[in-house]
């Protein structure tokens, strides 16, 4: 590649002005992406509620534990769906000198909070099933099989939908919603046996809702233990995947000028990314045209991942690492 020449101050300012545009446009493209998980987990916050108050009263009504235990998975879904978005809110708050890096983790501790409170709900409700595994009680009526049925259809719908608003803004609890809607259908498809065994066979088989609430509880303490160990390893600066650092190398090298990259680092925080690099310039460069050049790989950077809320770059000179002696001559750098 070809080294730049220098930058003229006019040059500079145009460049500072292009720079201006492309940040407001990848400004709007996080906020549409915000938008969009807002209105998702917003959605499924009133479904849920709307499923965990049906479930709960079906339950309670027709004497099915397994339908309890089904009230109680939506519910809690309910309170993570509450923390994602309180913590999307707060993770649109624009950096200040105390927090120079925003609040896009917001996300990230709230699910890991929520993940332990589900975890700790769990053991009890799993407690107080094996309690009632050997005590009898009416069987449920047959109309609780259609509230089950309902509950999987809607459940897997939400899977689908939520999956796909996931993907497309790279939210990691919005990830985590989505198969939790999987594994609640997964969850009702075992209530729906259960309360079928239960049904038809009658007083013989109903330990049958107890095994089928069982089996609720340990799909939500599982999905639970993998949110709270996602979470936390995006709070301890969770590399991207591989193959969006590789999109990311491909638009620096693209820059006029740009030798090598020594380093690339892009770490997530919530749906947004922080991105780090060392950046090889050809060491004849002035500071001026260096710093230039600099900007513009951000600037690219930006303009082609609207995901990045920030690009720290360090530069240095191409093969440096060759010429120790010399660098340190021109330094006057004693030996």
């Amino acid at each position: 590649m070809t080294a730049p020449t220098e930058t003229s101050p006019a040059a500079a300012i145009q460049t500072g002005s292009s720079m201006a545009n492309t940040s407001i446009s990848a400004a709007g493209v996080r906020k549409a992406l915000y938008r969009e998980a807002l209105f998702a987990a917003w959605l499924g916050l009133w479904i849920n509620l709307g499923l965990g108050v049906m479930k709960l009263i079906a339950g309670l009504v027709g004497q099915s534990f397994a339908l309890l235990a089904d009230a109680f998975n939506s519910i809690s879904d309910c309170v993570t769906s509450s923390a994602v978005i309180f913590a999307l809110y707060l993770s649109q708050k624009p950096a200040d000198p105390h927090h120079p890096y925003g609040y896009s983790k917001a996300e990230a501790l709230a699910g890991s909070h929520v993940a332990l409170l589900i975890l700790m709900s769990c053991l009890l409700l799993g407690w107080e099933a094996v309690e009632r595994l050997f005590v009898l009680h009416p069987v449920p009526p047959i109309w609780t099989l259609g509230v089950a049925a309902a509950n999987i259809v809607i459940k897997e719908s939400l899977y689908w939908y939520k999956i796909r608003i996931a993907r497309n803004t790279g939210s990691t609890a919005l990830l985590a919603h989505a198969w939790d809607h999987r594994n609640d259908a997964l969850c009702s498809l075992a209530v729906l046996i259960g309360l079928s065994v239960v049904i038809v066979g009658g007083q013989t088989w109903i330990a049958a809702d107890e095994v089928a609430s069982l089996v609720v509880v340990v799909a939500v303490g599982v999905s639970a233990a993998s949110l709270f160990r996602q979470s936390l390893r995006e709070m301890l600066d969770l590399q991207v995947d591989g193959t969006v650092i590789e999109s990311m190398r491909e638009t620096v090298e693209k820059v006029p000028g740009v030798v090598g990259i020594e380093k690339f680092r892009v770490r997530k925080s919530g749906i947004e990314q922080i991105a780090e690099l060392h950046l090889e310039l050809p060491a004849t460069l002035s500071v001026f045209a260096g710093h230039a050049l600099a900007h513009e790989v951000k600037e690219r950077l930006m303009a082609h991942h609207p995901m990045l809320r920030d690009v720290i770059i360090h530069v240095e000179p191409a093969g440096h690492h060759d010429h120790p002696h010399e660098v340190e001559s021109r330094l006057g750098v004693a030996n």
